[in-house]
């Protein structure tokens, strides 16, 4: 019988994955670190999560050999870290393993001095070369170790200077053109054909496409407008979204949006229903909506805890075979179809479209409805009839087939963008039932997740909250709370926000870059402490503060941390305008800042009902929401309501126009001052 290691007694299942390996783990901590020191090895750290399938085959090739694990045991420290559970970690080898090859990605294998310190790292590394990397470091560390030292003070200090933007004493002018400047570089990337940027594999990248749609309502760019439109369609259409089940895999590994890394992320999924929601705010397409209800409707089957929580991915493999539980062969569709085969096969393209590899099919789709019923002389109700039919047959042939697994621990971050996307979905939709689970889960965010110091915790499992907050648990969790308060005009909701964001300066900010660390300085340091600039598949933790410095600044009348947000930016403006859907969450703020501030605030017996009507049909990116039925305390609200009529304040720099008393009337005059507002160039 296998002996465990010391990573059995982890809570994060990536870890538990490992736990049987015959190579030492130890998981990140102080023992492993001194340990190091102690004994004058190397530490192997070696990166990973649970849904990754490249970290499974290097598993099954060389952790679970026992020639490669004496190897590496004799050798190293080793050290297996969970990037979900410590992005900490995750970002400084991450930084160096870039440096060193100018590539990254997981299984993340980096090398260090017992200090922790950097020498040498990659990602998958073959078995053979593995071995090779292991026997060279350990004779090179043994023979000439001042050299490995000089070596890795020059990679710490690069990973140290990586992520400085320079400082800027004075405020930008938030001035539209660059914004045009922004757009103009960001055209040069596009796939016209496909939609998404020019290149394979292909990243959902939600934060890009959330601007574009803003960008859009306030700038006349038709080409960018339709490239928003196909790439909406494109990823709906294709092999990344579970035509079956619902919901997004990470990303396409081709410029098609057709073979999927099949593994699904809660992260992913958040931002894709609240895009898809916003998107119909705006255009109204009724296949957003379909989006973003089987996307739910997935999250809700297979990521719900049973606290309100959601967990974090489920696994690209299942029976050892990367998609094995997502794909069909033409026999399995024909069964299920029967006399319908027809046109699921061309609905779904079971022909070389749609062909992946083994004898297997990937659902997509090519044509729209019309298309298809026309192409077959049936109506498109009876269409969607067959259609509908097919897809609950086969999810429920799926469903008796062995599981990918699930990785079912909570994170603070990934759960305030869930109630974020649940909330976008209940203002676009009005389904009661989508802020009914919002609620439920920001009510478990702040009794499990917010400690009485009013610090926060990071992951939580098997009823126990574990590891401090980073940036990215206050962002999301301040974004969230505000959404909520947009949805309920409960203040207790923006006043938890003001007392996280208090807590986040206090901690998290540097006084000198003018940005807030991705750590706190209450814990222990690691070799370097990062900045979160860049916005990637996830907006960087620093551009969502931006965000909610200036809107609390704005409920609050505080303009210290309005003035704050601006200075963030100021030395962006270059970054912004070479390389835009880097900076695309950057750039909703500046485009926020460009556009004349709007506020609309419901006060009165009728505020919550009125703002229903509001939120459902009016699109406005700039728009600051606020409303109270009886007296606030919230500073924006003070001193608008007399308790007896329902009055709608529209406002628009600081100055207000007479209160309406009816939705159509204030709708109307939104509706023209946004008119206004558009092109803005």
């Amino acid at each position: 019988m296998k002996k465990p290691n010391a990573l059995i007694n982890s809570s994060s299942p990536y870890l538990l994955q490992h736990a049987y390996n015959p190579v030492n783990w130890f998981p990140w901590g102080p023992d492993a670190l001194q340990k190091a020191i102690d004994e004058d090895k190397l530490l192997l750290i070696s990166i990973g999560y649970s849904a990754c399938h490249w970290c499974h085959v290097m598993e099954h090739e060389s952790f679970e050999d026992d020639s490669v694990a004496e190897l590496m045991n004799a050798n190293f420290i080793c050290i297996k870290v969970d990037r979900e559970e410590r992005p900490d970690i995750d970002q400084v080898y991450m930084s160096a393993v870039q440096l060193l090859t100018g590539r990254g990605g997981w299984p993340l294998n980096c090398f260090a001095l017992p200090d922790g310190k950097p020498v040498y790292g990659g990602t998958y590394f073959p078995k053979v070369q593995w071995k090779n990397v292991l026997l060279n470091l350990a004779d090179g560390y043994k023979n000439d170790p001042v050299k490995f030292r000089d070596y890795a003070s020059q990679l710490t200090d690069g990973i140290k200077q990586e992520d400085l933007v320079p400082a800027s004493e004075e405020l930008p002018d938030f001035d539209s053109e660059v914004i045009e400047a922004a757009i103009q570089n960001w055209h040069k990337q596009l796939d016209l054909e496909e939609g998404g940027p020019n290149r394979a594999p292909k990243f959902p990248l939600p934060n890009n496409y959330q601007f574009l749609l803003n960008y859009t309502f306030y700038f006349p760019d038709n080409v960018m407008l339709q490239q928003l439109k196909l790439t909406l369609k494109k990823m709906a259409y294709g092999g990344i979204f579970d035509q079956i089940g619902g919901g997004f895999a990470r990303y396409s590994v081709d410029h098609l949006w057709k073979v999927p890394h099949f593994e699904k992320m809660l992260y992913d999924n958040a931002q894709l229903i609240s895009l898809y929601s916003n998107a119909y705010r705006r255009f109204q397409d009724p296949l957003y909506r379909e989006v973003v209800e089987a996307t739910i409707d997935f999250v809700h089957r297979e990521l719900k805890g049973t606290y309100g929580n959601y967990f974090s991915a489920l696994d690209a493999d299942s029976e050892g075979e990367e998609g094995k539980f997502y794909v069909w062969t033409r026999d399995e569709v024909m069964a299920i179809a029967g006399k319908d085969f027809n046109i699921i096969e061309t609905y779904y393209n079971i022909n070389e479209t749609g062909y992946w590899e083994h004898g297997n099919y990937i659902l997509l789709r090519k044509q729209d409805d019309d298309e298809i019923a026309e192409q077959f002389q049936i109506s498109k109700a009876h269409l969607n009839e067959v259609v509908s039919r097919f897809n609950k047959q086969a999810l429920s042939v799926r469903s008796g087939r062995v599981r990918p697994g699930l990785d079912d621990k909570t994170l603070t971050s990934w759960n305030a963008l869930m109630v974020t996307a649940l909330i976008d979905a209940h203002q676009a939709f009005g389904t009661e039932k989508y802020l009914e689970d919002a609620i439920n889960c920001m009510a478990f965010l702040l009794k499990h997740t917010v400690k009485q110091d009013g610090s926060v915790c990071h992951s939580f499992k098997n009823g126990i909250s574990t590891i401090s907050g980073f940036l990215e648990d206050y962002a999301f969790l301040v974004q969230a709370l505000v959404k909520c308060y947009e949805s309920t005009f409960d203040d207790t909701y923006l006043e938890s926000a003001n007392k996280l964001m208090a807590y986040s300066l206090d901690h998290f900010y540097d006084q000198r870059s003018g940005y807030f660390y991705f750590t706190s300085d209450l814990d222990a340091p690691l070799i370097a402490r990062k900045f979160e600039i860049q916005d990637n598949v996830i907006a960087a933790s620093n551009s969502q503060m931006a965000l909610n410095l200036f809107q609390l600044g704005r409920y609050f009348e505080n303009e210290e941390w309005v003035e704050l947000s601006a200075q963030m930016i100021a030395g962006l403006e270059p970054k912004m305008v070479q390389y835009g859907s880097a900076y695309s969450n950057w750039l909703n703020y500046y485009l926020i800042r460009v556009s004349p501030l709007q506020e609309l605030i419901i006060a009165g017996p009728q505020a919550l009902s009125f703002n229903k009507q509001f939120i459902s049909k009016f699109f406005g990116p700039a728009l600051l929401i606020g409303g109270t039925t009886d007296k606030s305390p919230i500073p924006l609200l003070a001193n608008r309501n007399n308790l007896s009529t329902t009055l709608i304040y529209l406002c628009e720099n600081k100055v207000c126009k007479i209160p309406y008393d009816t939705v159509g009337e204030a709708f109307a005059a939104l509706q023209e001052s946004s008119r206004n507002l558009s092109g803005l160039a």
